[in-house]
């Protein structure tokens, strides 16, 4: 576990450009639930591999954690691939639009493609490492130990949950209806709903 000392969440995020304009796209299209899990998910990102002393690139993971989910929302849902891919395809547009290079906007859409792993490789894929760990706390309550309590605190008193549980089972099982060999079909086939109910952040 990592030491219990405060920690400036504005410090955090990066300041670019692209950081603030993925922010901008989270908010025009993403519900108050799925923009404060985005910006949730970044910080347990950020805090751990900075904890850690893992090395990441802060703009590509803040991109990558603002715009993982927009594949659940209704106007970028895909009616044929998994909402990670989708979101992946989103995220590289966008990227192209920020005048990224092919290379970082493939990473990008990589990262978010990765987050719904089971494991990724911190040594290959650092952002995509932290961006699973993140999200696996945020929605089903993994390892919350892994971040100190005072930060769990200021974090969930910065950007509040709103409901973010019964929202993402509705999501989910809509994606596990319409795409049931997705990833998100495997995982509401597998208990996903008793997970994310009893996720201790909710508590």
């Amino acid at each position: 576990m990592t030491p219990d000392l405060r920690v400036d969440l504005d410090a955090l995020v990066p300041d670019s450009p692209a950081a603030a304009l993925a922010r901008e796209v989270a908010a025009r299209f993403c519900s108050p639930a799925l923009l404060a899990h985005s910006c949730r998910s970044y910080l347990w990102a950020a805090q751990y591999g900075r904890a850690r002393g893992i090395a990441f690139d802060a703009e590509l993971l803040y991109v990558a954690a603002m715009l993982h989910d927009i594949g659940l929302v209704p106007v970028f849902d895909s009616a044929t691939v998994p909402f990670e891919e989708a979101g992946g395809a989103v995220a590289w547009v966008f990227a192209a639009g920020a005048g990224w290079d092919a290379e970082r906007r493939d990473r990008v859409a990589g990262v978010i493609v990765a987050h719904m792993a089971e494991q990724v490789d911190v040594a290959t894929d650092p952002e995509g490492h932290l961006l699973e760990l993140a999200t696996g706390l945020d929605v089903s309550g993994r390892r919350p130990d892994d971040w100190p309590a005072a930060f769990r605190t200021e974090v969930l008193a910065r950007y509040p949950r709103q409901g973010l549980a019964e929202e993402f089972l509705g999501c989910f099982t809509e994606q596990a209806r319409r795409k049931p060999a997705s990833l998100a079909g495997r995982f509401v086939a597998g208990g996903f709903a008793e997970r994310v109910r009893a996720n201790p952040l909710d508590g």
